[in-house]
C-alpha cells in the first residue's frame, strides 16, 4: 500500500468540534494528514493565522499522524508541496455539495495528480460551521457545544 498524505484544508476560524470529527476520521484513513489552515484575509478572519494555527495544535496532541501548517496561495500548489495526493473536504448538506464538486473540478483541472475525497460531517454536527459558530458568539450565546474550550474562551475575550 501506498505511504498517502492527504490535505485537510480550512480557514477554520475557529475551528469546530466537526471539524475536529472530520480530522480524527481522516487520520484513520491516511498515513498522514496536514490540516492546511488558510491565511484568507479576503474572508476577513475574527482570529489571525497564527491564533488558528495554535488553536489547531492544541487539538492535535491525539493525533501522531496528523500536522498543521498554515499557507497561503492555490491549495494544489501546497498539495504538492506536501507531496500530497488527496484533498479532504467536508460535507454537511446537500447544498455543499455543488460549490464542493465545482472546486474539486477545478482542482483536478490545475493538478490532475490530485484527487479530492469528500467526507460527510457526523449527524450531530451537520449544522455547524465556523460562521454560524461566530455569529452566536456575537450576539451573546453559549457556542460550548461547538468548539474547543479554548476557542470559547478566545472567542468570548475577543468579543468582550
Amino acid at each position: 500500500m501506498k505511504n498517502l498524505t492527504a490535505i485537510y484544508p480550512g480557514t477554520f476560524d475557529p475551528i469546530t468540534n466537526g471539524h475536529i470529527d472530520l480530522l480524527s476520521r481522516a487520520a484513520k484513513m491516511f498515513d498522514r494528514v496536514v490540516l492546511a489552515v488558510a491565511e484568507s484575509p479576503a474572508k476577513k478572519p475574527v482570529f489571525s493565522l497564527q491564533e488558528r494555527l495554535a488553536f489547531v495544535e492544541q487539538m492535535l496532541l491525539d493525533y501522531p499522524s496528523v500536522s498543521v501548517l498554515g499557507f497561503s496561495g492555490l491549495l494544489v500548489d501546497f498539495a504538492e508541496q506536501q507531496q500530497a495526493a488527496v484533498i479532504i473536504r467536508g460535507l454537511r448538506a446537500v447544498s455543499d455539495f455543488e460549490y464542493e464538486v465545482q472546486l474539486a473540478g477545478m482542482n483536478r483541472r490545475l493538478n490532475p495528480d490530485v484527487e479530492t475525497v469528500f467526507i460527510s460531517a457526523a449527524q450531530e454536527y451537520a449544522f455547524v460551521s465556523s460562521s454560524l459558530v461566530r455569529e452566536i458568539a456575537f450576539l451573546g450565546g453559549d457556542v460550548s457545544d461547538f468548539v474547543p474550550l479554548c476557542v470559547k474562551a478566545a472567542l468570548q475575550q475577543r468579543i468582550g
